[in-house]
């Protein structure tokens, strides 16, 4: 029931009911059956891999890419939103798509430096604002991370190169290290 009063000779609505129907308009469920309900779109967080340059047409066409690669213009460190406080590895990319973005790189060390060709992936950085995309370690001039023996997918690190993991077992016997045989 909405409230009337009268205000300098003319009938208006009090407040409250102009609030109501501002903020709780809900369908009715004739108006459902007709028209039903539209689904939001889910917005994409990294819009730098969405789009691609066509450098002879010189115009930019909307199509979705997984990675994209880029030189990197800048390598600095930043630090992170507030209860961390360790310092957090960035470099600024210029996409092939002539775009630049802050791009993280995960792991201990790295070999990266101005000039280098890296593969970037979407993926934000929790507690640095701003940084959307991650560098995939092992592609291109971004080395994988030395000695790393968990998750090793994730930061490029080849199993051989710790020494091929465990020595393989056979039947129960031990595989002997390969011996050069003197060729004459």
């Amino acid at each position: 029931m909405t409230k009337l009063k009268v205000e300098n000779g003319k009938l208006s609505r009090s407040a409250g009911s102009i609030l109501n129907s501002q903020f709780f308009n809900m369908p009715t469920l004739s108006q459902l059956s007709k028209k039903g309900r539209k689904r939001k779109r889910k917005k994409s967080r990294s819009g730098a891999l969405r789009r691609i340059f066509n450098a002879r047409e010189r115009v930019y066409k909307s199509t979705v890419s997984p990675q994209k690669r880029g030189v990197v213009t800048l390598v600095k460190t930043m630090t992170p939103k507030k209860p961390n406080s360790a310092l957090r590895k960035v470099a600024r990319v210029k996409l092939s798509n002539k775009m630049e973005v802050i791009a993280y790189i995960q792991g201990i060390g790295h070999s990266l430096s101005e000039h280098g060709i890296v593969l970037v992936r979407g993926g934000r950085v929790k507690d640095l604002p701003g940084v959307k995309y991650h560098i995939v370690r092992g592609k291109f001039d971004l080395l994988g991370v030395d000695g790393r023996k968990r998750s090793r997918s994730k930061y490029g690190a080849k199993k051989n190169a710790m020494g091929g993991g465990a020595p393989k077992v056979v039947a129960g016997v031990k595989e002997a290290a390969p011996t050069a045989t003197p060729t004459a």
